[in-house]
């Protein structure tokens, strides 16, 4: 096995080969770390890497299972941290030059201490758009990140750094946080697979400026993987009192049950969307394999209208919050389209933020009603291919936000439903396409089985190099 070919090994490969002493954690991260060397520079995946911190962990991991210790599930196993979360020792930086000068944290996060207990080896930390406002990834700090595919064009974000080295073999496990589709988005556009769970499933910690619209999930190449990140970052963490109650449940258990019985809703274009043709045929061909294996497929939209105001007054009022809490003058060096939309969010009135938490109220209640009826609801991931890098929408496209080309995936922060997104094809012009499959909320562990049905028979492919 050549250095590349075992970058590209799943984490749960790497744990069974580290058992058996066929291959070591030292090795596996120094490919790893060549490959962010020879790789990194092309996609700007990665805004901070620490060789020598990734090395020591590795050499200690290699020492635990020389002695057939292993402090956990993922001991040993290359896993990057998306740029907003807090790793002891380093800085946070979050896309923005407020951060410069910041001092290193003195504590993880929850996912982050959860992965480290178990011996993960942290090499890097992933790009980010500023304080992970908007759906593609590029920031004042760390400059733009580009796709795998095609370089000329965006992954997607706001966790674009962590999905891009996913799909290059940079690190086996990626975590992301997901409060609009910022895991599903960028894993859409590279082809690799993303759960935002169930809200309250992963512990958070500080709480986001977004509240309980933010998600923290995995970004990984395989279903079982993302499965397995599940075990470890689910695990309870006191400083979330919002956090779902432990449940024990290991996430790999049944995901080869398939999905015959089950009862599946399709919705091309969840009843308001506008999709371009080409990512709306391949979807429908792919949502067929679901037939395939048994389960009764409907043609159903769910029944709502687009909430797409509900979710902005949240998520404005939540950038208004985020950049409060920085000096007036750093404002000047901010994305001016956060700057934007945080002057609108503190404008609303209470009047206009309480209406919108009633609304939210209204669509979670229609979607647990409609989960009743059916099992799962699959749609497009996305609803335009990877466009232009360093744009934040496409020309021609709709909108002027991130959010009128992303309709498929914000709806699911406000119900707090798991939706992951599974890659499902490429365009003519050889750009992924994913579809999206949704849960009934604590219906983790069925979106993740409906998922592996799917990649059983359509393995995922990934990108061996950088192309342009």
């Amino acid at each position: 096995m050549d250095e590349t070919d075992a970058c590209y090994l799943s984490a749960t490969q790497l744990v069974d080969l580290f058992q058996w002493k066929t291959l070591s954690p030292v090795e596996v991260t120094k490919g790893v770390l060549g490959r962010i060397s020879a790789m990194n520079g092309p996609v700007n995946a990665f805004c901070q890497v620490d060789e020598d911190a990734a090395m020591a962990q590795a050499r200690e991991s290699e020492a635990r299972w020389m002695k057939g210790e292993p402090l956990g599930l993922v001991d040993g196993v290359p896993v990057s941290i998306k740029d907003l979360l807090l790793t002891e020792g380093s800085v946070t930086g979050r896309g923005s030059k407020a951060t410069i000068g910041a001092a290193p944290e003195t504590t993880d996060a929850p996912a982050v201490a959860r992965m480290r207990q178990q011996g993960a080896v942290f090499v890097g930390r992933t790009a980010t758009p500023e304080l992970g406002w908007k759906g593609i990834t590029d920031s004042p700090l760390t400059g733009i990140t580009r796709n795998p595919w095609n370089t000329d064009k965006t992954p997607g974000g706001s966790s674009g750094g962590a999905a891009v080295a996913a799909a290059l073999g940079m690190g086996a496990l990626h975590i992301g946080t997901d409060g609009g589709g910022s895991v599903r988005i960028p894993a859409g556009f590279t082809g690799v697979f993303a759960l935002k769970p169930t809200a309250g499933r992963v512990p958070v910690h500080p709480a986001s400026a977004f509240g309980s619209l933010s998600h923290v999930g995995p970004i990984t190449r395989t279903v079982e993987d993302a499965a397995l990140m599940m075990n470890v970052m689910s695990q309870p963490d006191p400083r979330d009192w919002l956090a779902l109650p432990f449940d024990p449940w290991d996430f790999r258990t049944g995901l080869d049950l398939g999905v015959r019985h089950l009862r599946v809703a399709y919705s091309p274009a969840l009843g308001f969307a506008d999709v371009d043709p080409e990512i709306a045929e391949i979807v429908a061909g792919a949502v067929q394999v679901f037939g395939e294996l048994g389960a009764s497929v409907e043609l159903q939209d769910p029944g709502f209208d687009d909430p797409i105001d509900c979710f902005n007054k949240h998520w404005f009022w939540g950038c208004h919050k985020m950049i409060s809490a920085f000096p007036e003058a750093a404002r000047a060096d901010m994305d001016p389209g956060m700057v934007e939309v945080a002057e609108i969010g503190a404008n609303y009135s209470l009047d206009d933020y309480s209406r919108a938490v009633d609304e939210r109220v209204v669509l979670g209640t229609m979607m647990n009603e409609f989960h009743a009826e059916y099992d799962l609801l699959v749609t497009p991931a996305l609803a335009v291919p990877p466009f232009d890098a360093g744009r934040d929408v496409p020309e021609p496209g709709p909108g002027r936000r991130w959010t009128d080309w992303t309709p498929f995936t914000y709806p699911f922060n406000l119900t707090g439903q798991p939706a992951c997104v599974v890659p499902c094809g490429f365009t003519g012009n050889g750009l992924p396409v994913a579809l999206q499959i949704v849960g009934p909320r604590y219906g983790d562990a069925l979106v993740l089985r409906a998922a592996t049905a799917f990649e059983q028979l359509h393995p995922f492919e990934m990108p061996r190099d950088v192309a342009s």
